[in-house]
């Protein structure tokens, strides 16, 4: 028994390859292939053959019948019937017009008409409308069949990967100042020019598929290929990426495969009459605490329908990857309900894992690599998922990031808990380092769920209402704008050196943006005075915020030099608790920290292991970034043969005048460092 349990234990990691090996030959057989198989949405949903005639094709396998009406038959319901086909498909042939056009103009509106088999009626958006749109006062969306006569032609190449990726993780309708929805071409033309001055590299756009509650943040998805409408139309999203592509900018897709909107009318949701169809019946196919239905991964249309879609952002949109949100709910069972991760393998190799999901995850990573293999796919798991980021051919899922999710629920937690003087300087480095070796992870101070209702962004947690009236540079700080500068500055650079292989910032966190998000809703008389970004106050000199924007620039700026993401984990030298002092080297880069709210120490002796001549590249004090401009830049720092605490080397910091300041810190690099920013 004990032979036959080790043997067991060894064969876990592989299982999944197994499963997933399974698939790809059944697609071989069945479809001629991956590749054919993910390019269904050129055969599904409505296409324009080469005579202009109209080809319609739906999956509906409970459906009794389906007809298509809309404007082009003056909303008929009956005269343009599809015809069934095998395994519950439906096709449907509209021949041109007399002049030869499409039968169905550009523009104009659509429906399905279902039969269901107990008699009832069911008016349905087709599940590969690839643009839905809602009338003012009106509740459900319509489906409207986009083929415009002039269709963007994207010019720039996708940039290459790099090997440090810095996330902008963004939602378009809020990036205004203005109490509206903004649009893509807003995006396009304010928003992404402060993105590339910033240094990020990557743009991760939320709230992109079609959902018809605004509140939803995007996560609750009605139709799966139609961009949101309520920003604009398909061709200004992909302007907005060609643009930012023209920038060296890749932008990644918010995807959203774990879970689908309940709703029927404009949404998956009963699509064909049935409680199943895309999901599994009821109650698996229900998740208790989102209210909405979960796919069925085993059935093959799903997988056609899921992995095309995936597809269809990659060649019609040309996105540069995806992060695939609610990873955690999709492999397991319990979908992360009620329960506690420990980090025991038992919690992940047992049956409470979902086998059906966690293949289609592999499936999905490994058709993206291999057709895309600059493409970047990021998990949002907070189960910690043994080889989540480890490759398809290993057993892993093929994630090649995930989100270090713990990271910023540990700095609301100290904000909230402890004073600056009980910091736990070791449970920080702790937290901000506990990662699986080879698997790389996205550190982020702060996202969109940390600015929430109910919580609110670092630096309301900091400076509260103080931000309201003491952010004027005109004035002297008072201590807590001081305090709240200072520390998040310090935050964001450490959880950056220190916290992963790639940064997330969430937009307008980079200049400590007040207050929280709450989109419009019948709670808050449906206001939009919390749901925009006040890019005005960082473009006010006058105002503090600009010496954030400033520090978050020039913290990019110099990781785009070094580039200590893209190096192994970093070696902490020193995690002092009386002095509150961090120490560490990545990339042969040294950072300094001293979190100590009142002392400054004088002659501090610091560990470096790649010997040589160091200089300030960094510096939070900065007068520039809100700090008191307390050190020599033009000081330089030579090493001396000492070993101390774990490196090779060691220089002292209080040489010509150079210490170590409270609530300060400072990236030092030695004139030996050497590095290029792409792969």
């Amino acid at each position: 028994i004990a032979k036959y349990a080790k043997a067991k234990a060894l064969l876990l990691p592989f299982h999944g390859e197994m499963l997933l090996q399974k698939e790809l030959f059944q697609l071989e057989e069945a479809e001629g292939g991956f590749d054919q198989f993910t390019r269904s949405y050129k055969t599904f949903g409505v296409q324009r053959l080469p005579d202009n005639s109209l080809f319609f094709k739906e999956w509906a396998p409970a459906a009794e019948a389906l007809f298509l009406t809309g404007d082009f038959n003056g909303w008929d319901k009956f005269s343009h019937r599809f015809t069934p086909k095998e395994y519950g498909k439906w096709e449907l042939v509209l021949p041109p017009k007399d002049d030869k056009s499409p039968a169905v103009d550009h523009n104009t509106k659509l429906k399905v008409v279902v039969h269901t088999k107990d008699g009832q009626r069911l008016y349905r958006i087709s599940p590969w409308a690839k643009y839905v749109t809602r009338e003012e006062k009106s509740v459900i969306y319509d489906w409207v069949h986009w083929d415009p006569p002039h269709p963007y032609n994207h010019v720039h190449p996708r940039p290459q990967k790099p090997r440090s990726l810095r996330i902008y993780e963004a939602h378009v309708g809020i990036a205004s100042p203005e109490g509206k929805i903004a649009s893509y071409t807003n995006f396009t033309t304010n928003v992404l020019p402060r993105i590339k001055d910033l240094g990020y590299n990557c743009i991760q756009l939320m709230a992109i598929m079609e959902h018809a509650y605004y509140a939803s943040f995007g996560y609750q998805i009605t139709s799966f290929f139609a961009a949101s409408s309520r920003y604009g139309t398909p061709e200004e999203l992909k302007e907005l990426i060609d643009v930012a592509h023209s920038m060296g900018i890749m932008v990644l897709l918010d995807v959203v495969h774990s879970h689908a909107s309940k709703n029927t009318e404009d949404g998956l949701n009963s699509f064909d009459g049935s409680d199943s169809c895309f999901f599994h019946s009821p109650p698996r196919g229900e998740h208790s605490l989102w209210d909405s239905r979960l796919f069925n991964y085993s059935s093959w249309e799903v997988l056609r329908f899921l992995l095309s879609n995936l597809r269809w952002w990659m060649e019609e949109y040309r996105f540069d990857g995806f992060r695939f949100d609610g990873v955690t709910s999709m492999l397991y069972h319990h979908h992360g309900i009620g329960t506690g991760f420990s980090g025991d393998y038992s919690e992940y190799f047992g049956l409470q894992v979902d086998e059906e999901s966690l293949v289609y995850l592999m499936l999905a990573n490994h058709i993206l690599h291999t057709l895309y293999p600059d493409c970047i796919t990021v998990a949002e798991d907070v189960s910690g998922m043994p080889a989540l980021c480890r490759g398809v051919e290993e057993g892993g899922l093929g994630f090649d990031y995930r989100l270090a999710m713990a990271i910023p629920d540990k700095w609301i937690q100290i904000l909230k808990e402890f004073k600056d003087e009980d910091w736990n300087i070791g449970n920080i480095v702790h937290t901000l380092t506990n990662r699986r070796y080879g698997e790389k992870c996205i550190a982020y101070a702060e996202s969109h769920d940390q600015a929430l209702v109910g919580d609110k962004t670092l630096a309301f947690w900091l400076m509260d209402k103080e931000m309201y009236t003491n952010m004027s540079s005109l004035v002297p700080m008072t201590s807590i704008i001081d305090r709240g500068i200072q520390l998040h500055k310090m935050i964001r650079l450490l959880t950056h050196g220190l916290g992963g292989e790639g940064y997330l910032n969430f937009i307008g966190n980079e200049f400590g943006h007040p207050e929280w998000l709450d989109f419009p809703r019948e709670g808050n008389n449906q206001s939009y005075h919390y749901a925009r970004r006040q890019f005005n106050l960082v473009d006010m000199d006058h105002l503090r915020y600009c010496q954030l924007y400033a520090f978050d620039r020039d913290m990019n700026r110099t990781e785009d030099k070094y580039g200590w993401l893209a190096a192994p984990p970093a070696f902490v030298s020193a995690k002092h608790e009386e002095d509150k002092v961090i120490v560490f080297d990545r990339a042969n880069v040294v950072f300094i920290f001293n979190f100590h709210p009142s002392k400054s120490f004088q002659d501090y002796r610091i560990a470096v292991e790649v010997p040589g001549k160091y200089k300030i590249k960094l510096d939070s004090d900065e007068v520039l970034y809100g700090g008191h401009g307390r050190l020599d830049h033009n000081t330089e720092f030579f090493t001396e043969r000492q070993p101390f605490n774990g490196r090779s080397n060691s220089m002292r910091c209080g040489n010509d005048g150079f210490y170590c300041p409270s609530a300060q810190c400072n990236v030092n690099v030695g004139d030996a460092h050497r590095w290029k920013t792409h792969i």
